[in-house]
């Protein structure tokens, strides 16, 4: 199975009504040097000031970004090129990061190459380490910045000292 760690920024809370506004992917592998940035223009009319500022784009910044569809199916190439077999979507925060990428897979591709399972990263260290209050933010390297590729980044770093330091059993690809 291939671990991809996925990070996404929205101008709100929900796909459709709002918009995923960028986001990134990391192979989870010791060298962390396979990774995906993808901009995308807006789908919808609405988004929330404090929300996009989240981003550090502009809204007429975000007007100008690439195709969403064309972004989607870049990913999806990606993802087929980096995966030896089944990709396995995770992310610090799936509730929210999930429900976009899964959103415009479908609504772009009529598919989405994760299939319909993700995995909690921080559900995954409470589990490791038996609290329900831990954090694993501890674990990062790379600094959280809100660009979507160093906060998968720092995800990723994070699931290999849970490798290394924890005893987590997981095979990488």
């Amino acid at each position: 199975m291939s671990f991809i760690m996925v990070d996404i920024e929205a101008d709100g809370p929900i796909p459709a009504d709002y918009s995923m506004i960028c986001f990134g992917a990391v192979v989870v592998e010791p060298s962390l040097s396979k990774t995906f940035y993808g901009r995308l223009r807006p789908v919808s009319e609405k988004w929330i000031p404090e929300a996009l500022a989240v981003s550090g784009f502009s809204r007429d910044e975000t007007l100008a970004f690439d195709e969403p569809g064309a972004v989607m199916r870049a990913f999806e190439a990606w993802v087929a090129e980096v995966s030896a077999s089944r990709p396995m979507f995770v992310s610090d925060n799936n509730g929210f990061d999930w429900q976009f990428i899964n959103w415009y897979f479908h609504h772009y591709l009529e598919r989405n190459p994760f299939g319909h399972s993700s995995t909690n990263l921080g559900s995954l260290y409470k589990g490791v380490v038996k609290d329900m209050i831990a954090g694993f933010r501890g674990l990062r390297r790379t600094r959280h910045t809100h660009h979507p590729v160093d906060d998968a980044m720092g995800n990723a770093e994070a699931l290999l000292a849970m490798k290394e330091t924890l005893g987590l059993r997981i095979r990488l690809e």
